[in-house]
């Protein structure tokens, strides 16, 4: 759709002829606010990082060692209530009006859910994560045993599975009830908050909630820019031979900037949308050549293996703290993983809520908690399988690698390993991983510019300097932190975001299930939207 300019009075676009609408006006509070808090948190880690460090450390061990049970029990209360709305009358509410056609296909929508959720952080851990739970795994078991081999590439698959998009699909499926049912008319996730919170989220009450969610949006995918640059810096090094240095780092931050800055300008449509059908083509041929020329049966049966025994460990794996053997496992991974997906939960669901109009409750849930998790999986299935095949036959001595030169060197040695390694296959990876994460950054930069402009999920989308604006400042934000000591400040910070996140998100689910109840008849499972008329943006100008 091309675009119109109409009314500069009002400095905004309004729909006409099926044009692009934009709305440039921004609400200054949100804007102003959540750049100072970004502000405040990375300039004096840069300062000094290693204090910084430390007391983001402190803060980050206080919240996993004394709440780490509740954010087990709260993501399997989302778990559970997901299931519900799933299987109940609510499933086949439909997220719009009775004739409202979904805006993507179905491919197309699920790709964008997935690759917006992945990033190349699925590339990096698909590959090495095993390595950690081989060396230090759960349950009291022996490092480096048999046992210690079959819960290795289950955990993988656990924790990029059905808990963690949950944490997502709660969220995403309250905003666009919201949105497309009960017609709150903005797209910020507190909007999702009003059947508990009212009228308090016009004010600065939501206002502070937003800012919170950005800040964690931010650092959340900065430190994914900055942890799949090492990567692909390797990558690069491996293919070209260019030595590793300050400035390849630099040029491929600029590069991956000038590519979600494109995609960015373009809009959800003529960007996202091809970048999302790019990169999915490309990540299935990518395993499948993984699949064809790898192990193939090894990657089979150890998929079934895993696929068996996390079927039969849900439970324990689930509510697990060992609070009897001592060990730190449940802390340094599931409750850390957890709490980063809440980090990056309101991410997803604004992102997920702007694309699902015309959906049911129970696609969604399909969608993210069953597509999402099988396209992981196959990360997982696939390449760590390999990676653990050729460890266990001396073929790549993968652990050795990790512990002493580190990941980025053992994904590069165990690509160079496949037939076409150090060529073609070498590059196809690196041009994944540059997709893969330019999708996630344009979807997050996409999701910040609703937040901070007062635009309409239905009828405007932000102008486009501000979606360029956000762009950059993600970009900024790695540069900053990869060389000013402060990338894991940052990660731990956003990670300790996820603990407020987490609380706020049982208020959206108890949210959604007042609104639920209250719309829904005895006749009929369909709700009726109410006669409430909530005034146009005044509140939050």
């Amino acid at each position: 759709r091309g675009v119109c300019f109409s009314s500069l009075k009002n400095q905004n676009m309004h729909k006409s002829g099926g044009c692009t609408v934009e709305q440039s006006r921004v609400d200054k509070f949100i804007f102003s606010v959540a750049l100072i808090v970004l502000g405040i948190f990375t300039v004096p880690v840069l300062i000094n990082p290693e204090k910084g460090n430390q007391f983001l450390g402190s803060v980050l061990g206080l919240i996993s060692g004394k709440f780490g049970a509740l954010y087990l029990l709260v993501t399997f209360l989302i778990f559970c209530t997901l299931m519900y709305l799933a299987f109940s009358k609510y499933g086949g509410i439909k997220l719009g009006d009775k004739d409202e056609k979904p805006e993507f296909s179905t491919v197309s929508w699920m790709g964008l859910i997935f690759t917006s959720t992945a990033g190349s952080s699925l590339l990096y851990w698909g590959f090495i994560e095993w390595t950690y739970y081989y060396t230090a795994p759960p349950f009291g078991i022996s490092p480096g045993s048999v046992e210690a081999a079959e819960w290795a590439s289950t955990y993988g698959i656990f924790h990029w599975g059905f808990m963690g998009f949950a944490i997502y699909c709660l969220p995403s499926i309250a905003l666009a009830y919201a949105l497309y049912v009960r017609k709150v008319p903005n797209t910020r996730l507190s909007s999702a908050c009003r059947g508990v919170l009212g009228d308090r989220v016009d004010g600065y009450l939501g206002k502070c909630i937003d800012i919170m969610f950005m800040f964690g949006i931010v650092g959340g995918v900065g430190t994914s820019l900055g942890l799949g640059t090492p990567m692909l810096s390797e990558a690069i090094s491996g293919l070209t031979g260019i030595e590793r240095s300050l400035g390849l780092d630099l040029a491929i931050i600029a590069f991956w900037t000038a590519i979600f800055s494109a995609s960015v300008y373009f809009g959800l449509k003529k960007g996202l949308k091809i970048l999302s059908d790019i990169n999915i083509n490309i990540y299935l041929i990518f395993a499948l050549f993984f699949f064809i020329a790898g192990p193939t049966v090894f990657i089979i049966n150890k998929f079934t293996d895993s696929m068996g025994l996390l079927v039969q460990n849900f439970l324990r794996m689930s509510l697990y703290t060992d609070s009897i053997g001592g060990s730190t496992f449940a802390q340094d991974w599931t409750i850390f993983y957890w709490a980063w997906w809440f980090a990056l939960a309101p991410f997803m669901a604004m992102f997920t809520a702007r694309i699902s109009k015309g959906r049911t409750i129970r696609s969604v849930v399909v969608a993210m908690c069953v597509g999402g998790t099988l396209g992981c999986a196959l990360a997982f299935s696939v390449f760590g399988n390999t990676s653990l095949y050729f460890e266990m036959n001396d073929i790549v001595p993968v652990i050795d690698i990790v512990q002493n030169e580190g990941a980025p060197a053992a994904i590069v040695a165990m690509i160079q390993a496949m037939p076409f390694g150090s060529g073609a296959l070498l590059a196809v990876f690196i041009v994944l991983a540059f997709i893969f994460l330019a999708t996630t950054i344009d979807s997050a930069a996409y999701t910040l510019s609703f937040m901070s402009t007062q635009a309409t999920t239905e009828e405007k989308e932000p102008a486009r300097w501000v979606r360029l604006f956000w762009a950059a400042v993600i970009g900024s934000v790695a540069i900053i932190l990869m060389y000013g000591g402060g990338l894991e400040a940052l990660q731990t910070l956003s990670v300790i975001t996820g603990f407020p996140i987490m609380f706020i998100s049982i208020i959206i689910g108890v949210s959604l299930l007042k609104w639920l109840k209250e719309d829904s008849t005895v006749s009929s499972a369909v709700p009726v939207p109410p006669k409430r008329e909530y005034p146009p943006e005044k509140k939050s100008s």
